[in-house]
């Protein structure tokens, strides 16, 4: 028996079986039906590229993966060598895991040791309140998130703040030598609540950071690769490990990596082996998630992606600018995601299979009903996606 995320198995509703899936489209036994979540954020190309099937297909006829124990490959080699070329700063040093949430306990544990590793005793991590980082257990202790949490109830070791600069100042006034490091979802906080938040808070903690030698960690699974409208929130204030999955391969694969810069892996690198760092996944560099993450960022590029997006966050701000209802509490756009948050959940109550009537899947949480569509989407498409999220509202 399949044992389905983030719900109670006894009243689950039955779950849609998709028999195909091309573009921006899920062919169901209930239809075809818009992707308007792009499979949890990662299918930013949509499904059943050709470029990105051509790339998988190439790489599975010479193999589809070996250990990066004492072995490596073209694929991992030449994705190093392109991430380290195409992110900002000197982000050059590339630990791979196989998803999302690892990669962000590899990040915290990266960020531990190297303290650990130059003699000092800080223990304490600063997280923000609403956060989500992945439900392993160090991503689950610096999340902030009781819905996904509620069973994680001590948190022993992290500190919350809000995403309020005086706040930030507080914390940092107050334990600024404890931290070994500070984490965030950069401008977007997205299982937390889709909250949105300034640049102006990412800058003072890069600050402060530096004033406290305290390592900053930007958990970009979900942010990185265009949805918040920046190609990575790296590009506007650069944190010292950068973590990305999801879109890395464009919803193909599971594969996730963490990129330090050069003083945190300088931080581990010497003739003494304890200095080394002690973890290693199993599938981490795949050879198959490697080869199409590069076709996934060449398309990324080439294709003008900033440009698709920049047109859907347009397109968002038109359709949603007008929408007031007495059950909303407020509408949020950035770049490739548009949110609603009503007051109480029971409102959305329905949507789903509503949703499903007018041809897109979607899946509201919480208070939360949202979109992240592919960017290969069509105008008119997005469109759709748009209209049946207001005519919940205005249906009657």
């Amino acid at each position: 028996m399949i044992w389905y995320p983030y719900t109670q198995m006894k009243t689950m509703p039955e779950p849609i079986k998709v028999e195909k899936a091309d573009g921006v489209f899920l062919y169901t036994g209930k239809g075809r039906l818009i992707d308007s979540v792009s499979s949890w954020w990662s299918a930013i190309h949509g499904y059943n590229h050709p470029v990105l099937n051509a790339a998988v297909t190439r790489q599975l006829e010479k193999f589809a993966h070996v250990m990066l124990g004492g072995l490596t490959h073209d694929p991992v080699l030449e994705l190093t060598e392109k991430l380290a070329d195409w992110l900002p700063g000197d982000l050059d040093y590339c630990f791979y895991s196989d998803s999302g949430s690892v990669a962000v306990e590899v990040a915290l544990k990266m960020a531990l040791q190297y303290n650990v590793n130059r003699g000092s005793g800080r223990n304490t991590v600063l997280a923000l309140k609403n956060a989500y980082h992945g439900d392993t257990f160090k991503a689950m202790e610096v999340g902030d998130d009781e819905d996904y949490h509620f069973a994680f109830p001590t948190k022993r070791g992290v500190i919350h703040i809000p995403t309020k600069v005086d706040a930030l100042q507080a914390a940092f006034d107050a334990h600024g030598d404890e931290l070994y490091c500070m984490i965030v979802e950069p401008l977007l906080q997205g299982a937390g609540g889709m909250k949105m938040y300034g640049e102006e808070f990412l800058h003072r903690a890069r600050a402060l950071c530096d004033k406290h030698d305290v390592l900053l960690i930007f958990d970009e699974v979900a942010t990185g690769f265009g949805r918040t409208g920046n190609r990575f929130v790296a590009d506007k204030v650069l944190p010292d490990i950068l973590v990305l999955g999801k879109a890395l391969t464009g919803g193909y694969i599971g594969h996730a990596v963490t990129v330090a810069n050069r003083r945190v892996y300088n931080g581990f690198y010497g003739d003494d082996p304890r200095l080394g760092f002690m973890h290693g996944p199993t599938f981490m560099g795949n050879a198959l998630a490697c080869g199409v993450a590069l076709a996934s960022i060449k398309l990324f590029e080439e294709q003008t992606y900033t440009d698709k997006i920049r047109r859907i966050e347009e397109i968002q701000q038109e359709e949603l600018s007008g929408l007031v209802d007495e059950r909303i509490k407020e509408v949020r756009v950035a770049g490739g995601c548009a949110c609603i948050e009503v007051y109480d959940p029971a409102v959305l109550k329905g949507f789903a299979d509503y949703a499903v009537s007018r041809g897109v899947f979607n899946r509201p949480f919480g208070n939360i009903m949202y979109a992240a569509v592919p960017y290969v989407i069509q105008e008119e498409q997005l469109r759709t996606v748009l209209g049946v999220m207001k005519e919940w509202f205005l249906r009657g």
